[in-house]
């Protein structure tokens, strides 16, 4: 059994939990998220706690339990905190600006700018070499965040391109020059 699935989920004050049916909406000071529950499990609100319970028993069932309750949860903290990821652009002459609200121009070497376009419920704000994607909904800003470095991901020999703040690129040894030793024949 899931051991994360029974744990129920405290809600914060300033946090609203609706359930119909098969789905909840939690509405938040930061926003509101809808999630869509499957059929195996079902979602009851008593005493300021949200509770995941099992309906049927079969082999992925508890997973599921596990995984819905993960997701309510960083759903409430969400419309309550919120998520960021922070990247960061390293290369001369790599750059990002904003494209008014709706996308976001990248010039990291390529010969032309590439332009993705901002999701509708994602922030996006850039300081310098540093861009901040935030928003209420965790699994969305970082697939917003992973599209981003894909875009151009650092390579291995002088590191530059488009990586999360803090992380760590191994940086291979790039060729050796060895000097021709030449005798001359007399």
């Amino acid at each position: 059994m899931s051991r994360i699935g029974k744990k129920p989920i405290p809600i914060p004050e300033n946090v609203q939990v609706e359930i119909k049916d098969s789905e909840v909406k939690i509405k938040g000071p930061k926003g509101e998220i809808r999630q869509d529950i499957p059929v195996e499990v079902s979602v009851e609100k008593k005493d300021g706690v949200v509770q995941v319970l099992l309906k049927k028993k079969d082999k992925k069932t508890p997973a599921l339990w596990g995984t819905i309750r993960a997701i309510l949860r960083n759903h409430i903290e969400g419309v309550t905190e919120g998520f960021e990821k922070k990247l960061e652009i390293r290369g001369i002459g790599y750059r990002a600006f904003l494209e008014g609200e709706k996308g976001i121009k990248l010039e990291v070497g390529f010969s032309h700018p590439v332009i993705l376009e901002i999701p509708s419920d994602i922030k996006i704000l850039i300081e310098k070499n540093i861009i901040t994607v935030s928003g209420v909904d965790k699994q969305k800003v970082g697939e917003f965040a992973a599209k981003l470095r894909r875009v151009r991901p650092p390579e291995p020999y002088k590191g530059k391109g488009i990586r999360y703040l803090g992380e760590k690129v191994r940086i291979k040894e790039g060729k050796k020059v060895t000097a021709a030793t030449t005798t001359a024949a007399g």
